[in-house]
């Protein structure tokens, strides 16, 4: 009987045909995923309008809001002052917000895990007098002296953790413990005097006084950052392809290589018009670089991502969350520490003051302002350095126009609000679209 007859000669009906003898038929696993964003990629700069447009949809900002805002206030302040973009006053602001800046990337991890940490400034605090009364008091070194001041801080964050994360007190109520308690541990090392100052020119002192004054060197530095970046994304591109994952084009790589070679090449250009590349500034950029490689192109920094996007899964997966919350408590006091170094560095002393003020809501403002999510699972060190440069930039704005300190506190108020703001708005945006 026929096909006709029985009544399957329906095409519609009919199962694929086979492929001609000979025919290679891909297995559905073998095929490549392709990357929608690759093939808009593809279609030249209205691919990558297209691009820019979903990734807004999606709350995929990452850090393009911040640097808009930084280009804008840049422009704003040297239109009302001529001396903004000046290389002096560009060398001072990247000295000025290294200190407060290494405490940010501290608080950078512990955001990460969607925790908060307010003893920071405290702990600062307390490490610059132990610096001090070590260095000056009991003859210690000024390497040894150093050192035994972020092992301080080290330990202190051992403490906070433990609490929080093998006891299980908040770390709120830890932190919060913490901000008072170290504060009454920094007067009472400091003792009667208050205020121990610290010598000029000793190694402690040049961490924030000396520069680089050979034009090669600072050109050296920017090449090397570069280099690293070239060198991490080019890797990180080869393992994706090699596992068949989307990857970026090797033209978006080069073409972001050469965009921050500019900015890197600029900067040392600017900075060797003053007195030369000044290494807090280096210090700093490398504790930013390096955190990020680590939060990154490591395990334990993607176990870090992982207990900060969801404890239970984390939990699951076969991460040791409590060595995670304590190792990252021990690292943000640690760099808070060195924090408290370079602060007692650039004033040449370490006092009751050391570590009060705006020095907590500086350095967590600038982590959030930078991107870093206040809910955790989201961000990188680099946040620190964007963040830093924008409070920094509004300060030394508002100086150089002898603002008064109150304005500048309501508009790094009001910035930071906005930053936290569209945190908010990109995470509904991303659950709107399923991509949280």
């Amino acid at each position: 009987m026929s096909d006709k007859d029985t009544g399957t000669g329906s095409t519609r009906n009919q199962p694929e045909q086979p492929e001609p003898a000979g025919a290679v038929v891909p297995p559905a696993a073998a095929v490549a995923q392709v990357d929608p964003r690759l093939v808009m990629r593809q279609q030249g700069f209205s691919g990558y309008f297209s691009e820019f447009k979903r990734r807004v949809k999606g709350g995929e900002l990452g850090s393009l809001p911040v640097i808009f805002g930084l280009i804008v206030i840049w422009i704003v302040f040297q239109s009302l002052n001529d001396r903004f973009l000046s290389a002096q006053n560009l060398s001072n602001l990247s000295i000025q917000i290294a200190s407060t800046g290494l405490i940010a990337v501290g608080i950078v991890w512990v955001l990460l895990l969607g925790e908060i940490d307010l003893s920071i400034g405290s702990v600062s605090g307390v490490s610059s007098a132990v610096l001090a009364v070590l260095n000056i008091k009991h003859g210690w070194g000024d390497v040894e002296a150093i050192i035994a001041a972020v092992v301080v801080g080290v330990l202190i964050g051992l403490l906070h953790g433990f609490f929080f994360a093998k006891i299980g007190v908040p770390a709120f109520v830890v932190t919060l413990a913490g901000l008072i308690g170290w504060q009454g541990l920094q007067l009472y090392i400091l003792g009667d005097q208050g205020t121990i100052n610290l010598r000029y020119n000793s190694t402690i002192h040049k961490l924030t006084s000396y520069y680089f004054e050979y034009v090669a060197v600072g050109y050296a530095i920017a090449g090397v950052l570069v280099a690293i970046y070239a060198v991490t994304r080019y890797l990180e591109h080869e393992r994706r392809a090699k596992a068949g994952l989307p990857v970026i084009p090797i033209q978006d790589l080069a073409l972001r290589t050469a965009i921050l070679a500019i900015i890197a090449f600029a900067v040392a250009y600017v900075l060797n018009q003053w007195y030369g590349t000044p290494l807090a500034l280096v210090i700093f950029l490398a504790f930013v670089v390096v955190g990020d490689i680590i939060l990154r192109r490591t395990r334990y920094g993607r176990q870090i991502y992982a207990v900060g996007g969801g404890i239970e899964a984390a939990r699951r997966a076969g991460i040791n969350v409590t060595f995670v919350r304590i190792s990252v408590f021990m690292i943000c006091s640690g760099m808070a520490a060195l924090g408290g170094v370079f602060a007692a560095s650039r004033i040449v002393s370490a006092g009751q003051s050391t570590g009060t003020g705006d020095v907590l809501t500086n350095a967590i403002a600038a982590a959030v302002i930078g991107g870093t999510s206040l809910f955790g699972g989201r961000g990188s060190t680099y946040s620190a350095l964007l963040g830093m440069l924008v409070i920094g930039s509004i300060s030394s704005g508002m100086d150089l126009q002898s603002v008064d300190s109150s304005v500048k506190l309501m508009i790094t108020g009001a910035v930071l609000l906005a930053a936290v703001v569209l945190d908010s708005v990109s995470r509904r945006s991303q659950k709107a679209s399923g991509r949280a």
